[in-house]
């Protein structure tokens, strides 16, 4: 009788212990399953994550990096590497005190970190037109700080005003463009034809202002932005850190101003929408023409074109399940009446033209066009096909300045033709080979055009 008991007993435990692991596995596996289908990473740091949105502190880390490789042209044939990280802190005021008073009032800021020996030098390009962004203000930098104040609604009408200031980057408010920032050529994402006129633009310049944003519709608004003009503000030593501006002269330092005025329509059925802009931007720092002429500033005026052409048809939206009227066990469907969200899958486009006087810009015309497809392989809904091109004529006032100079060769024009494909694996992660096509780097017809392949990884922590 004992040696039964004991035997019961044993195949209790072993019982036991074989459910035990049954669930430590059902356990590890749903927590593998939740991180894969998570948005972070790092997943929700244990709930902490959850519990600071909640409280209004979201925090963000980006991570970059591109590998890339001239194969023909250029230079020199070879490969590269280089990558960017960013961190990121966004504070709702009001959740975060409480106060209802200050609703609408957000705190932001930010830093990057810059590495890497990439192909940039070896393709002959121009910075403008540089196979990678990343190469421009590396090692860490400190981007921004600043609050940002907007009315939930004011005349019924929601986001009717902004108002923004402190340790600000222009490129951030002004010619919102993220379909282009898809892209990884230098003039895409960050350039796009205005930093080669000695105006600063793209991911490292910061200063002191702010902007004031109206809403009168709901698709359109007016906007305009007021910074302190720094000469050499990029340079990569001064990591962000420029806060008096150019200390060795300061009266060197000027006005940055910005005005931009936009509609944002949402077309038919499928409310297609649009940004349609136009803008100029004043940097008032003294510099020369190519004459010899000494002026104050320099000017830029620009116009931006940016359309969903077309939406997939959205899926419906699936009714919820009740209980059954009479057993209590048995389902039936439920139609709340809610209408299914629209679909983001479809083909995008986007362009941007700019025009400067060519006295004293180097790059007096810049145009820029692409398409993106989102979901154009079934079962690959979050996948994006993209194609830009981008070309940049060179100031005739410059070419004839140095003829007068007994100077032989000039840049005439440049341009670049980029075809990228993102698989994304996760919510959270991205790979994108991609090919480029650099044509007549550095403008001058000296260097062959460049054939570059690669791909960009991206991870959101």
């Amino acid at each position: 009788m004992a040696w039964a008991t004991a035997a019961l007993a044993s195949g209790l435990l072993t019982a036991q212990a074989g459910q035990t692991s049954i669930t430590e596995t059902e356990t590890s596996s749903n927590f593998l399953r939740e991180w894969w289908n998570g948005k972070y990473a790092t997943g929700n740091w244990f709930g902490v994550r959850d519990t600071l949105a909640d409280h209004g502190i979201v925090f963000g880390i980006e991570w970059k990096a591109n590998f890339l490789a001239i194969v023909d042209g250029g230079l020199e044939q070879r490969g590269g590497f280089d990558q960017e990280w960013k961190f990121k802190a966004t504070v709702d005021v009001a959740k975060l005190t409480g106060f209802e008073a200050v609703e609408g009032l957000t705190l932001f800021s930010d830093v990057r970190y810059r590495d890497g020996d990439g192909i940039n030098k070896y393709s002959g390009a121009s910075n403008t037109f540089a196979p990678s962004t990343f190469q421009g203000g590396k090692q860490w930098r400190f981007q921004n700080v600043y609050l940002t104040y907007t009315t939930p609604e004011l005349f019924g009408i929601k986001e009717f005003l902004t108002l923004s200031g402190g340790w600000q980057n222009p490129a951030d408010i002004f010619i919102k463009q993220p379909e282009s920032k898809f892209f990884v050529n230098n003039t895409f994402t960050s350039a796009r034809g205005i930093g080669a006129n000695g105006i600063p633009w793209g991911g490292s310049y910061s200063a002191w202002g702010g902007y004031l944003k109206v809403k009168p519709t709901d698709w359109s608004y007016v906007q305009s932005g007021l910074y302190l003009a720094a000469p050499n503000g990029t340079n990569t030593r001064n990591h962000g850190l420029y806060f008096q501006g150019y200390g060795l002269d300061p009266d060197l330092n000027g006005l940055y101003w910005l005005t931009e005025l936009g509609l944002t329509p949402k077309i038919g059925p499928s409310k297609l929408p649009g940004r349609y802009a136009a803008g100029f931007l004043y940097w008032g720092v003294e510099n020369d023409s190519y004459y010899g002429t000494a002026h104050d500033q320099r000017v830029l005026f620009y116009w931006q074109a940016d359309q969903m052409l077309f939406r997939e048809p959205t899926a419906p939206a699936a009714a919820p399940l009740a209980k059954g009227p009479s057993d209590g066990k048995s389902f039936k469907n439920v139609s709340t009446g809610s209408k299914p969200k629209l679909s983001d899958q479809g083909l995008y486009f986007f362009s941007l033209t700019n025009f400067a006087p060519a006295f004293n810009n180097p790059l007096p015309f810049y145009f820029q066009t692409g398409l993106i497809y989102k979901g154009l392989i079934p079962t690959r809904d979050a996948d994006q096909l993209g194609i830009a091109f981008g070309y940049g004529n060179y100031s005739f006032d410059k070419i004839q300045s140095e003829e007068n100079r007994g100077v032989g060769v000039h840049q005439t024009y440049e341009a670049v033709l980029e075809l990228d494909y993102r698989v994304q694996l996760t919510q959270f992660a991205y790979i994108q080979p991609l090919v480029q096509y650099i044509i007549r780097p550095n403008g001058t017809g000296l260097v062959h055009n460049d054939t570059i392949l690669g791909f960009q990884m991206g991870v959101n922590f």
